[in-house]
């Protein structure tokens, strides 16, 4: 069994990326939102949106279940207002939903939250809830800068946020921390903005004690932990210099990172730097980098190649492909398959 941790729903029809401008149109001009009901899409619509994509892939590359998530990049919470995050978290997730329906054995679903540049995150509780307990979701994303690129928001360690993080352990569910799209000019989304982001959180964690209040609370540190594996030694220094606990004891039974990470010696350093226990497989296809790699001729996002290729037991390959993946996301059940 290979799950994928990592999955967006990059595809999706065109309807519900029309619905979105109407929405934000409509707040711009403070005119009344467009009601959710009004957004008619059908099943075969979703299944041609899926079928020459991620299921396309996860035959071709061996794959066999996608934790699977609305797009990153138009969570967009810094657009519009919170009423228009609440309508629109729940359309998106109510889609992932239908995929997980129409797709039992292939996909598990993952919400994004209704969050909003200043609003609480306690906000944002009832729709997480929403989707574990009726949806069966196994976890959210969960985004540490709402406004876009400008972090106007407190850090993930700050109290702001801990009527959410109790919520995750009451549902005993992970977060992915998963930044959206950048509406400031110096950071570009996906190049910039996201491992950004990547490598701020680790840093924030670092600095806190934030494990002590929570110590059953879970992050998925996504893109292979951004910065994180290169600069392991200038992390490990400054816990030292701050005289906190080794990264070992402090952060490791709590972040995870996944294998998003598009070349062999990304990969190859990865599992060198961080133990085989704190990653996930995943590809984030079809995702951020959609291309071929010359100098392979393979995907770049077809992580599973550089995962096969590594030297590792095959003990931490089942960690990595499935095992950690369980642990987890204890709330994911997986079908049977002959």
């Amino acid at each position: 069994m290979i799950i994928d941790c990592h999955g967006h729903y990059t595809t999706a029809p065109k309807t519900l990326e029309s619905f979105r401008e109407q929405q934000l149109a409509a707040a711009k001009n403070k005119l009344p939102l467009p009601a959710p009901d009004t957004l008619a899409i059908p099943d075969d619509a979703i299944r041609a949106s899926v079928e020459q994509a991620q299921l396309k892939l996860q035959r071709e590359r061996g794959t066999d279940v996608t934790i699977f998530s609305p797009r990153a990049s138009a969570m967009a919470h810094h657009l519009g207002s919170e009423a228009t995050s609440q309508d629109w978290g729940r359309i998106c997730n109510d889609m992932i939903h239908r995929v997980c329906r129409l797709y039992p054995e292939n996909f598990v679903g993952v919400c994004m939250l209704p969050q909003f540049p200043g609003v609480p995150p306690k906000n944002s509780i009832a729709e997480i809830e929403r989707c574990v307990t009726q949806l069966g979701f196994v976890g959210c994303n969960l985004n540490p800068d709402p406004s876009g690129g400008h972090w106007t928001d407190p850090p993930l360690t700050d109290k702001w946020w801990y009527p959410l993080y109790e919520k995750l352990v009451e549902l005993d569910v992970p977060a992915m921390v998963h930044v959206s799209s950048s509406c400031n000019p110096n950071f570009h989304a996906t190049g910039a903005h996201y491992i950004n982001a990547d490598t701020t959180a680790f840093m924030q964690f670092l600095t806190s004690d934030l494990f002590k209040d929570f110590p059953t609370l879970r992050f998925i540190i996504p893109h292979g932990g951004g910065a994180v594996p290169y600069h392991w030694g200038r992390y490990r220094g400054l816990a030292q210099d701050m005289k906190r606990p080794p990264l070992t004891e402090l952060l490791l039974n709590n972040v995870y990172f996944d294998t998003c990470v598009y070349h062999q010696p990304g990969i190859d350093l990865l599992l060198k730097v961080v133990p085989a226990d704190n990653i996930l497989f995943a590809s984030e296809m079809v995702g951020a980098v959609r291309g071929i790699d010359p100098e392979t001729g393979h995907y770049y996002d077809d992580t599973k190649r550089y995962i096969d290729a590594a030297n590792l037991s095959a003990a931490d390959k089942t960690k990595i492909y499935s095992g950690n993946a369980r642990k987890v996301f204890p709330r994911l059940k997986l079908p049977v398959r002959a």
